[in-house]
């Protein structure tokens, strides 16, 4: 089966993490700090903070920004539920905001129109959530403008854009937002095994997040009230999570961020074939915004509906079947039973159902051979016939 995603590891990494094991940490040591300085400067923010997932550093971007009961977060139906959750963990009230139907990312449009109908009921989001489906940016110079005019903080959630731009920024320099996250997931870009780092030019949002993801425990003399008892001394001062990143995870971060330019350049390479070869089959591929430069964590195809063909389920199927491991990203938030349970109807967000209804995931990843690309292209003309 050629997986839709896989990491890369080499003997560099492998020599990395097993540095770490005969060393004198393997946790809270040196290479935590190095991995954020490496991830921040690369993308242009002043400050990281690495944590055990993608997850916990939505829910600690959320924390920081303040997020709590009767607050509104907003974020996109056509991403992973931690996109929205973390709103839910705060005890905020989630809502959704459809896709665009080429970039299949946060419609700034229909962002707009919600916003003024928000505004005129007094229920204005405290915060919004634009995810970088597959790894090109939202419109986020629009979306900062909206920001700017209504009200709301902006938490980017690219977990699968690193290595991406957008209006020739790398997506993470935060330009047009408060905080940005990124997954190190096996079948991201670069991985830790599990992993997430906040990147942001806040210093005091960077220290919030600090001691959120340590149990809201601190040894800064400058957060603690009252007198330091001695060197041993330290504080909670807020109630924050174990949410730490281990010196195991950051050396294989650490080592592959060495690897990221080469990891998105075959990528895009693999993209620009597959745009090639499928472009005269009955498929819909992705759509590019010329402002964007994807690092394309995924490559997802749409299967319209032909009468006497294979239809959507069917063409996954035949793939599934021929030893191609497609998958489906996303099944849009507000279709899960938990979400139903909240509120949410089929027919709320019908430009993300739509795209649900035919949108698949082929595979793409820096190890992929040609071989394997040339597997999966033929296959699908099988499939299509």
């Amino acid at each position: 089966m050629i997986p839709y995603g896989r990491q890369s590891i080499d003997q560099h990494d492998i020599d990395a993490v097993v540095e770490v094991l005969t060393s004198d940490f393997l946790t809270q040591g040196p290479k935590v700090p190095l991995f954020e300085k490496a991830v921040a400067e690369m993308v242009g923010a002043k400050h990281g903070v690495a944590m055990n997932s993608a997850t916990s550093a939505l829910h600690v971007a959320c924390m920081a920004l303040g997020l709590g009961p009767g607050d509104r977060l907003w974020t996109s139906p056509v991403t992973f539920v931690a996109s929205a959750n973390c709103g839910l963990y705060c005890g905020a009230i989630v809502d959704f905001v459809d896709i665009d139907p080429q970039t299949y990312n946060m419609c700034p449009k229909a962002l707009r129109t919600k916003l003024e109908l928000a505004r005129s009921a007094d229920c204005l989001p405290k915060i919004v959530i634009p995810v970088h489906l597959a790894g090109q940016s939202c419109d986020m110079s629009a979306i900062g403008e909206l920001s700017r005019e209504f009200g709301f903080r902006i938490i980017e959630d690219a977990s699968h854009a690193i290595g991406a731009t957008f209006e020739n920024r790398c997506v993470g320099s935060a330009a047009y937002s408060d905080i940005v996250i990124f997954s190190f997931h096996p079948v991201k870009i670069i991985t830790t095994a599990e992993g997430g780092m906040a990147v942001t030019q806040s210093a005091e949002l960077a220290r919030k997040m600090e001691y959120l993801r340590s149990h809201g425990v601190t040894r800064d003399p400058g957060l603690m009230i009252g007198e330091s008892h001695g060197p041993w001394y330290y504080q909670q001062i807020d109630l924050g999570y174990n949410y730490r990143m281990t010196e195991l995870q950051a050396a294989l971060g650490l080592s592959q961020t060495t690897r990221l330019a080469e990891f998105v350049a075959r990528r895009q390479a693999l993209a620009k074939a597959y745009d090639e070869a499928l472009a005269e089959l009955p498929l819909i591929l992705p759509y590019q915004d010329r402002r964007t430069r994807s690092s394309f964590h995924l490559y997802i195809i749409r299967v319209p509906s032909r009468p006497g063909h294979r239809n959507h389920s069917e063409v996954f199927a035949f793939l599934r079947a021929a030893g191609i491991g497609v998958n489906l990203h996303y099944i849009p938030v507000h279709l899960q039973p938990y979400y139903a349970n909240l509120g949410f109807r089929p027919g709320d967000f019908p430009v993300a159902e739509a795209y649900y209804s035919q949108a698949i995931s082929i595979p793409l990843f820096a190890g992929m051979t040609d071989a394997d690309q040339s597997e999966v292209i033929s296959a699908l003309r099988d499939a299509l016939v």
